[in-house]
């Protein structure tokens, strides 16, 4: 009977040492749910967040659930989105740009926040410093603004003598104003005089290339935002009609057709932020995560784009360039 015990007790170990271990990601075996809160839906950033989340043991519909919300360029529909998360009792908000981060800010003070592609997120208010965030918000940030001033001197490199550029950002967004700000202080220290083109929604866009034509502008820059990011094919279009040497603020406008890109990689800003839902579930308050910015940055060429426009690129820009589009 000792024996046959001692080898019930042996098999069993043996069987618990061969069997799987769980998954790191999955304490207690709770369903956690996540809200996702964006201006307008954009699935190679919503992929590659899930991507990070799998890369990390969090699957979709077996350990977590995600609730979408879109407002689909409507700045009212905000709070009842982010309010409606809330009453849901989410365990955490994954907000997408200054905008859903700032409605989820002043819907909740307790529920953690991780924002993704937010600029500025220290002049913007929404944490103390990137190195203690204080507070319920912690998350990624792409440094735009502060690139401004580097934009343009690619920009000037490719065009000689430029002294006068344009500015395409979206006036509807307060934050976008504080973005103008640090450019115009950054093309002031080059010497260049920029041309601001306020855009409140799609039907401004051809207005405002041609104000910049009657300006004769001689190049453009970009400052990223929901609004033009969704529709960088029509911008790039209207750039390549009025033949305007262009750099934007992500390489996806290039992908679209435009000239020049340079930027950090937006899709590793949404697969970092996975690492933020990952430490926060796990226990990790907001407070306790520095803010992470940017490392990387790559520049993109297209030369077809180039050649269309009849703008000869120095060969100065295009040895530094991390890609050039044949």
């Amino acid at each position: 009977m000792r024996l046959r015990s001692i080898g019930l007790l042996v098999t069993l170990a043996l069987g618990f040492l061969a069997a799987p271990a769980p998954a790191e990601a999955q304490p207690t075996g709770k369903v956690y749910r996540i809200g996702y809160l964006a201006m307008f839906p954009a699935p190679p950033g919503r992929e590659a967040f899930l991507q990070g989340l799998r890369d990390l043991g969090w699957i979709e519909g077996q350990n977590i659930t995600i609730e979408y919300r879109y407002a689909h360029g409507r700045l009212e529909q905000l709070l009842d989105l982010v309010a409606e998360l809330v009453r849901l009792k989410v365990d955490l908000i994954v907000a997408v740009s200054p905008q859903p981060v700032q409605a989820a800010k002043e819907a909740t003070t307790t529920v953690p926040i991780v924002m993704v592609a937010v600029a500025d997120p220290v002049t913007y208010g929404f944490v103390t410093s990137l190195a203690r965030p204080g507070g319920n918000i912690t998350g990624v940030s792409l440094l735009l603004p502060e690139l401004s001033a580097k934009r343009l001197e690619l920009l000037r490199e490719m065009v000689p003598k430029l002294s006068r550029a344009a500015v395409l950002w979206n006036a509807a967004n307060p934050f976008r104003a504080l973005d103008l700000k640090v450019a115009q202080a950054g093309a002031r220290a080059l010497g260049v005089t920029l041309q601001s083109l306020g855009v409140r929604g799609p039907d401004d866009f051809d207005r405002a290339f041609e104000a910049a034509s009657r300006e004769r502008t001689r190049a453009l820059i970009t400052l990223e935002d929901p609004l033009t990011f969704t529709h960088r094919t029509r911008i790039v279009g209207l750039a390549a009609k009025h033949r305007l040497p262009a750099i934007y603020g992500l390489r996806e406008y290039v992908d679209a057709g435009g000239l020049m890109s340079y930027a950090p990689i937006l899709l590793d800003n949404f697969r970092r932020a996975a690492t933020y839902v990952d430490k926060i579930l796990k226990g990790t308050k907001p407070a306790d995560l520095p803010v992470e910015q940017p490392t990387k940055f790559e520049l993109v060429i297209n030369m077809r784009t180039a050649k269309a426009i009849g703008l000869k690129i120095p060969q100065s820009l295009l040895l530094r360039a991390d890609q050039v589009i044949q």
